[in-house]
């Protein structure tokens, strides 16, 4: 563990405690890292599991550990900026991903709980935080619960509800902020940042959702977007690809960005 290393897990704190929303634009490689480090907005670097896993042929969710670690290093190796990464649902040993991810210079990361039993997802949120402490780092965890994503045929009030007790107990445990996928509408971040406070909410800007200055009115604190960002990369490839088949050229104000 090198000093900038935690000195970068420090900045991503005060990131995430700042009254401003933080926006990370996910990227899934380094040169997709490297452009949007390169923008003035550009405060902090998250990676998208999902993007980086179909980058390798994976379906989200079903990438190895060691091809999620070494995606996301290679993404922090690529910016001098805080890097949090996806890391799935943690994988077997929770705690020794953090720890591995600390080491390839990832200073927070999403986990989430895929709604497993309420004991053993606060579990798992305590080991990845003693394991952190233990490297000296102020990682910052963004535990993710799938009460909403996951929720499937009971009322949503119930899955706010459950959102809401997993998300306390995450905190309680150590992690920065709780990710609820799903939680678009006002009234449910609305419901949601009245149980687990100002400041302690993290969501993902699908199609649909609020603009980000409207989440931070709320009292949300940041703001991902997921697999969204190289959807929109492949689509303008398609796009490209599809013009160039139809006898088109490549437009001459193609910015040299790689």
């Amino acid at each position: 563990m090198s000093t900038s290393t935690a000195e970068k897990a420090t900045t991503l704190k005060q990131l995430h405690e700042a009254p401003e929303i933080l926006r990370v634009v996910n990227v899934w490689d380094a040169v997709s890292a490297k452009v949007v480090s390169s923008l003035p907005e550009t405060k902090a670097i998250a990676t998208a599991g999902h993007s980086i896993a179909a980058s390798h042929g994976y379906e989200d969710g079903g990438m190895p550990l060691d091809v999620a670690l070494a995606g996301a290093a290679t993404i922090a190796d690529a910016t001098d900026l805080p890097v949090t990464a996806d890391l799935d649902d943690g994988y077997e040993d929770p705690a020794e991903t953090i720890r591995r991810a600390i080491g390839a210079g990832i200073v927070g990361g999403n986990v989430e709980d895929r709604l497993r039993p309420f004991d053993e997802a606060v579990a798992r949120v305590a080991a990845i935080t003693a394991a952190a402490r233990a490297e000296g780092v102020e990682f910052q965890l963004n535990a993710r619960t799938d009460a909403i994503a996951r929720g499937g045929d009971r009322p949503i009030d119930a899955s706010i509800e459950d959102a809401i007790a997993r998300g306390r107990a995450f905190l309680d445990n150590g992690a920065a902020l709780v990710f609820v996928p799903g939680a678009i509408q006002r009234d449910v971040v609305e419901r949601l940042v009245d149980g687990l406070g100002r400041g302690k909410l993290s969501v993902i800007g699908l199609p649909g959702a609020l603009p980000a200055a409207e989440y931070e009115a709320l009292g949300v604190a940041r703001i991902s977007y997921g697999p969204l960002p190289q959807r929109v990369a492949l689509r303008a490839l398609r796009d490209l690809a599809t013009d160039l088949y139809g006898d088109g050229v490549v437009p001459e104000d193609t910015p040299a960005l790689n």
